[in-house]
């Protein structure tokens, strides 16, 4: 089976895309393209799918970039391939062509900026805590350290868990209503005391607000398409013991 890789024209004409699970060689709960090494998938088979990956991007595997995500706001600015343990860290900032910046999801918003005229691209994971807490501002000011500006760069979410499968408790929506109490326009009514939150529409809040030249969703949720993307939640609800990353990439 080829791969399945989404697109946008907003980030055109670099190289990118949000890959789904399809033609990956990953077998069992992570049947497709499972590219978490952090995952109990074998290591071979998930060396085999970053390689199909790289290939799609053309550059080699050693040029597929990615590094340990904590969902924090941290921003590592990346020149060459990294050696070793990689850095603790939400997001990648590059303007060396050839470095292919990817990030793992399954369910919080992989990120793609870029910044054409500058030719300064980023990739960010952006879960509810990491978004919360400044991510995806902080990589624009990382950006914004080698060359981009924010008044020219367009930021792109990828596949997402929505908010109709989104369920939160009171304690999350307080918090969040603690931050910012205008956060309340990104909760629905669930059961209960239960929550419907709006990652994708707070993403895309917090960009906007930062002054990003344009954002939008690609509008995929991850939980509710199984045969083309995995999902935390959903291998969480099932009693699955672990469950397969989606990975995201942009390049030079």
């Amino acid at each position: 089976m080829t791969l399945e890789i989404l697109t946008s024209d907003m980030l055109t004409p670099f190289r990118h895309g949000f890959f789904t699970r399809k033609g990956g060689a990953s077998s069992g709960v992570f049947e497709g393209l499972n590219c978490g090494t952090g995952s109990s998938d074998q290591s071979e088979i998930v060396q085999i799918n970053r390689e199909r990956v790289a290939d799609a991007m053309n550059a080699p595997v050693s040029h597929l970039v990615n590094v340990y995500q904590v969902h924090s706001p941290d921003v590592v600015i990346v020149d060459a391939p990294i050696r070793g343990d990689r850095p603790k860290a939400d997001a990648l900032v590059t303007a060396t062509p050839g470095l292919v910046l990817s990030i793992l999801t399954a369910d919080c918003q992989p990120v793609l900026f870029a910044d054409r005229e500058a030719g300064v691209v980023a990739g960010a994971h952006a879960g509810w805590r990491g978004a919360r807490d400044g991510v995806l501002e902080a990589t624009l000011d990382a950006m914004e350290s080698i060359g981009a500006r924010r008044d020219r760069t367009v930021a792109v979410i990828g596949p997402s868990i929505s908010q109709r499968a989104y369920e939160v408790g009171p304690e999350f929506f307080d918090d969040f209503i603690t931050d910012n109490p205008e956060n309340s326009q990104f909760f629905a009514g669930g059961e209960g005391d239960r929550m419907m939150f709006d990652l994708p529409s707070y993403g895309l809040h917090r960009l906007r607000r930062a002054g990003v030249r344009d954002a939008e969703w690609v509008r995929h949720c991850t939980y509710n398409d199984p045969e083309r993307f995995f999902s935390y939640r959903r291998a969480t609800h099932a009693g699955d013991a672990d469950y397969g990353r989606l990975i995201s990439a942009i390049r030079l």
